[in-house]
C-alpha cells in the first residue's frame, strides 16, 4: 500500500513498478497492490485530501457512509484487510521531513507474531527499524492503516522512505528490492533470488525537536549524527532583523538523528529533527 499520504512518492512509484514488472504466473497466493490508495490527495500532491481535508492515516476504521476519506478507510479495513495475512504500508517524510529508509513495527503479541514481524524486518532489510513498545493487537484503537491491519489480524509493517517532496534513486531502489525480498520470504515470489542481507539497526524513538519561533532554520546536525541532551542542533535566523543573533535550537534527547526537516523556513511548533536511541544498547543497560 502506498499513497496513504499524497505527498509521499517513493512507495507510489515502487508499487507501480512492481505491478508492471511482475508476471502473474510467477506469483503464489493473493497479491493486492495499491500504489495510490488516497487518490485525491496523491493526485494533488498533498498530505491530506483536497476534497474533505481528511488525513487517511488518521481516519480508520472509517465509515461506509462518511466523507470520501472515511469511505476509503472503511473499504481498506473492512473489505481488503480481511483478505490479507500480511500488510506493508509505505510512507516517507512527505514535503516537510526526510527519513533514511526505516521500517516501523510493533513488538508482537505472541511468539509467532513477533517472529513473523522479525522475518519481515529481515526481508525488507532497511538500514533502520523503529520498534514500537506498546499498542497493536486485535484491540488496537489506532486510526492508522497499521491499526486497521492489527484489528483484522494481518501481520504488518510500515516504512518511512525518504521524503522532502522528491524521489531519491537509492531509496527507490532499496524500496523495490525490499518489496521483492518480502514477497520471496513469504513464498509468494519463489523464483526471485535475494541478495545477501545488509543488516538493520533497531531504534527506540525518543521524541522530536521543535522550532520555538518562526524564521529560517540552519541545521548543524545531519541524519545519523550523535546528539547529547541540551546540545545545540540548529539555529533559527531572522534576516528581517539582520543584527539579531540567531536563536539556538537544543535537543531535549540524547541519541542519533533519525529524520530532519526538509525546508529551511519554519514556524513555531514545526518539527526539525527526530531523535532515536539504539535499542540494543538500551537493552544491554536494562
Amino acid at each position: 500500500m502506498a499513497g496513504n499520504h499524497g505527498d509521499e512518492y517513493e512507495g507510489q512509484i515502487a508499487v507501480s513498478n512492481l505491478a508492471r514488472s511482475l508476471d502473474v504466473a510467477d506469483i503464489r497466493g493473493r497479491l493486492i497492490l495499491l500504489p495510490m490508495v488516497n487518490t485525491p490527495a496523491a493526485e494533488a500532491g498533498l498530505r491530506i485530501s483536497p476534497i474533505d481535508s481528511g488525513n487517511l492515516n488518521r481516519s480508520f476504521p472509517g465509515s461506509a457512509t462518511g466523507t470520501p476519506t472515511e469511505m476509503i478507510a472503511h473499504y481498506i479495513e473492512e473489505v481488503l484487510m480481511p483478505l490479507a495475512d500480511y500488510s506493508v504500508d509505505l510512507h516517507s517524510g512527505g514535503s516537510s521531513l526526510f527519513y533514511p529508509p526505516t521500517l516501523l513495527r510493533g513488538q508482537g503479541h505472541s511468539t509467532e507474531e513477533t517472529k513473523a514481524l522479525l522475518d519481515l524486518q529481515a526481508a525488507f532489510d532497511l538500514p533502520y527499524a523503529w520498534v514500537f513498545t506498546g499498542g497493536g493487537g486485535r484491540s488496537s484503537s489506532a486510526r492508522t492503516a497499521m491499526g486497521a491491519a492489527n484489528r483484522k489480524g494481518a501481520i504488518n509493517v510500515m516504512a518511512e522512505l525518504g521524503g522532502s517532496g522528491v524521489v531519491t534513486p537509492e531509496i527507490l531502489q532499496s524500496t523495490e528490492r525490499g518489496l521483492r525480498r518480502i514477497l520471496n520470504s513469504l513464498g509468494m515470489l519463489p523464483d526471485y533470488q535475494p541478495d545477501a542481507r545488509r543488516g538493520t539497526q533497531e531504534l527506540n524513538v525518543q521524541g522530536s525537536v521543535y522550532a520555538y519561533s518562526a524564521g529560517i532554520f540552519e541545521s548543524t546536525k545531519s541524519i545519523g549524527d550523535n546528539v547529547e541532551v541540551g546540545e545545540t542542533v540548529g539555529l533559527i535566523h531572522h534576516p528581517e532583523t539582520p543584527k539579531a543573533e540567531p536563536e539556538k535550537v537544543s535537543s531535549p534527547y540524547a541519541g542519533i538523528v533519525l529524520c530532519s526537516r526538509a525546508m529551511a523556513r519554519v514556524e513555531r511548533g514545526d518539527a526539525v529533527f527526530q531523535i532515536a536511541s539504539d535499542a540494543e544498547a538500551e537493552a544491554d543497560k536494562a
